[in-house]
């Protein structure tokens, strides 16, 4: 008998998912008009306590219409972290606008303490704005990512980026269900605190609508440009009047329908991951050559991935462990690779990155799925340990 392949990150579709589909199809309604669309924005907002709500067709486009809302100009400079999914990055381009990349810390985010040196040593105000000393370019805005679940420390660089003019947005694409839990910030879900917060719903997302994102924010101007924007700078529907450039970037009624029964199931599936998280604590004997990555203790973490860091003698090591585990039926992957040495972004501006390249050659993904039994779980760990 074949073994079952254990699978790294798959949907959950144990809801009411085929009922609101079928719903929607029978409203013929699918498109991104619908009442499913509303329930699902309503259904964000009130989860994560944020105003207003503009579901998207992915997390890029909510992240794109962040910047976008946010000011970000052709030739203004973002902050971003170089440990992200290259769309974090993308989305700045999109705009015409150039990153300038920054380290992380142990927990996948953004380098805090390097952030706010370079704004006190490297940058200097003029007419209310911040410039980069070595470029010149205004710096608009800075992107923080909450990486795989893990909250980033964010309160140290909203008071400095308020003090120097910079929006700051928060890309929460896979942290949904992530919340602080101590200090000022004690109950906040991450992505309510910046000025704009993005969420992904892709299928490998603790929530999926089979994509789709959203972008959330308190400021009505904010969410009523976003809104705009999103459904082609529609200004009289009668007659096709379009007085900008806008975006097809709105969510379908079908996939808000699927949005809806799965956040219906978030608080079992946050609960599962946190078992996943305390099984693979107790089976992943920590030892030379392999720990189970850390989360941060100021938070209370979705866990949307689980990570283990290896220690390689070489660098292609690193595919070939994720090669063997495949031929033995388990699934895993990098990191993502350092945006800043990705070829569309070598040329950019980069400060003092270190600890990024040694967590992509040491960090690797293993299986992570809210469907995974206390059995595949023990399986998978039994073999990456004979493995690694």
């Amino acid at each position: 008998m074949k073994k079952k392949y254990i699978e790294l990150s798959v949907p959950n579709l144990i809801g009411k998912e085929k009922k609101y589909l079928e719903d929607c199809i029978k409203s013929n309604y699918v498109s991104s008009i619908g009442s499913y669309v509303k329930k699902f924005e309503r259904k964000i907002g009130n989860y994560t306590k944020s105003k207003f709500t503009v579901s998207c067709n992915s997390g890029t486009s909510a992240l794109h219409l962040g910047l976008k809302v946010c000011g970000v100009k052709k030739n203004d400079e973002v902050i971003v972290p170089t440990i992200s999914f290259i769309a974090t990055a993308n989305a700045v381009r999109y705009l015409d606008a150039k990153p300038i990349f920054f380290d992380c810390d142990e927990f996948y985010n953004l380098k805090t303490e390097e952030v706010l040196e370079f704004i006190k040593n490297e940058t200097y105000l003029k007419n209310k704005f911040t410039y980069n000393k070595k470029t010149k370019n205004r710096i608009s805005a800075l992107l923080i990512v909450h990486a795989l679940g893990n909250a980033a420390r964010i309160l140290p660089i909203i008071k400095i980026c308020k003090k120097h003019n910079i929006k700051v947005i928060e890309d929460a694409a896979g942290a949904m269900g992530t919340t602080y839990n101590e200090g000022v910030l004690k109950g906040k879900h991450v992505g309510t605190i910046a000025d704009v917060g993005c969420f992904s719903f892709n299928g490998n997302k603790i929530i999926t609508c089979g994509g789709g994102g959203a972008l959330i924010t308190n400021n009505k101007s904010f969410y009523k440009e976003a809104l705009y924007l999103s459904t082609q700078a529609n200004d009289v529907k009668l007659d096709y009047t379009h007085n900008a450039v806008g975006y097809n970037y709105r969510l379908t009624n079908l996939q808000a329908a699927v949005g809806l029964a799965q956040f219906e199931n978030l608080k079992k599936f946050l609960k599962k991951k946190k078992e996943i998280l305390e099984i693979y604590k107790n089976t992943l004997q920590e030892n030379d050559n392999l720990q189970l990555s850390k989360k941060p203790l100021y938070a209370s973490n979705n866990n949307w991935m689980i990570t283990i860091k290896v220690k390689f003698k070489k660098k292609n090591m690193k595919l070939k462990l994720i090669k063997r585990l495949k031929k033995k039926n388990i699934e895993t992957r990098c990191i993502w690779k350092p945006i800043h040495l990705q070829e569309p972004y070598k040329t950019f501006q980069k400060y003092k990155i270190q600890e990024a390249i040694k967590i992509f050659d040491s960090t690797i993904l293993i299986p992570s799925s809210t469907n995974l039994t206390k059995k595949e779980i023990k399986t998978a760990s039994k073999i990456i340990l004979s493995s690694v």
